[in-house]
C-alpha cells in the first residue's frame, strides 16, 4: 500500500512514518511539509514535498495537520483519485461538509481522536448515555498539552455530541486543562443522589493515534467511496 504523510515534521507525522516503516502492508512514497516549514531535505531517506500534487500514485494520504492544510489537500486528493485519512482536529461544520462532499468521490476515514482505546470509549459513553436515567447530571473533563490550540478538544465535542444524542441529558460543563506535555485524557461523569459512575481514558503516548491512523488506512484499501470513522473502522457500530 503506497501512502504519503503530510505534516511528516511534526510529532504525529513522525511516529507515523516510524511505525508505518515497520509493517510490510506500507511503502511510504510521499511526505509533504508547508511550503514555508524551513526544515530538512528529508526524512527517513524520503524527500520532503511541498506540493500536495506529489501524491499522485499513492494509495492513501495520511492527513494530521491544520485545517486550511486539509481542505486543501482534500481538493488535491478528490482530483487524483487518492483516499484520505484524516485526523485533522478544530474543523469547523462548514469545513465537514467539504469532507463530506469530497467522500461521495473518495473514501475517507475522518475522525476526531484516531485512537482505539478512545473509540471503545465512544461507544462505552454511548451505552452509558442510553442507559443512564434523567436523574442523574452529566460533567466532562479533558486535559491536553499547552500547544494544543482548541479547548474543548475535539474528542470531547464528539464526547458531548455522543452523550446528547443518544439520551435526554445535557452535559452541564466541559472542563478544560492544558498543561506541560499531557498527551490526551478525557473523562464522562454521571453524577446523581445516589451514585456516581465516571469513564476515562488516559493516553501514555502518542503512538496510539499513529497506529489507530494505519488501522484505518488499512480499512480503505477495498473502498471506492464514502465517509467513515473509527467506530467504522473498529466493527463498533
Amino acid at each position: 500500500m503506497k501512502i504519503a504523510i503530510s505534516g511528516c515534521l511534526g510529532r504525529m507525522g513522525q511516529r507515523i512514518i516510524h511505525l508505518a516503516g515497520q509493517d510490510p502492508d506500507f511503502q511510504i512514497t510521499t511526505l509533504l511539509e508547508r511550503a514555508d516549514y524551513g526544515g530538512p531535505a528529508e526524512s527517513n531517506g524520503i524527500t520532503i514535498q511541498t506540493d500536495p500534487g506529489t501524491v499522485k500514485g499513492c494509495d492513501i494520504l495520511i492527513e494530521f495537520t491544520t485545517p486550511q492544510a486539509t481542505l486543501a489537500h482534500l481538493q488535491t486528493c478528490r482530483e487524483l483519485g487518492v483516499r484520505m485519512v484524516i485526523g485533522t482536529t478544530g474543523l469547523t461544520l462548514e469545513q465537514v461538509r467539504d469532507i463530506e462532499a469530497a467522500a461521495k468521490t473518495i473514501p475517507i476515514v475522518y475522525s476526531s481522536n484516531m485512537s482505539i482505546g478512545v473509540n471503545i470509549l465512544f461507544k462505552l459513553a454511548q451505552i452509558l448515555a442510553s442507559t443512564a436515567p434523567d436523574t442523574y447530571t452529566v460533567t466532562m473533563n479533558e486535559a491536553h498539552h499547552i500547544h494544543k490550540k482548541d479547548a474543548p478538544s475535539g474528542t470531547a465535542k464528539t464526547l458531548k455530541n455522543i452523550v446528547e444524542q443518544n439520551s435526554r441529558h445535557t452535559v452541564q460543563d466541559i472542563q478544560s486543562v492544558r498543561e506541560g506535555e499531557i498527551i490526551g485524557d478525557h473523562g464522562v461523569t454521571f453524577d446523581s443522589e445516589l451514585d456516581q459512575i465516571t469513564i476515562s481514558h488516559h493516553a501514555k503516548t502518542r503512538d496510539i493515534f499513529a497506529v489507530g491512523a494505519l488501522v484505518a488506512a488499512k480499512f480503505l484499501v477495498d473502498k471506492s467511496s464514502g465517509l467513515f470513522d473509527m467506530q467504522d473502522v473498529l466493527g463498533l457500530k
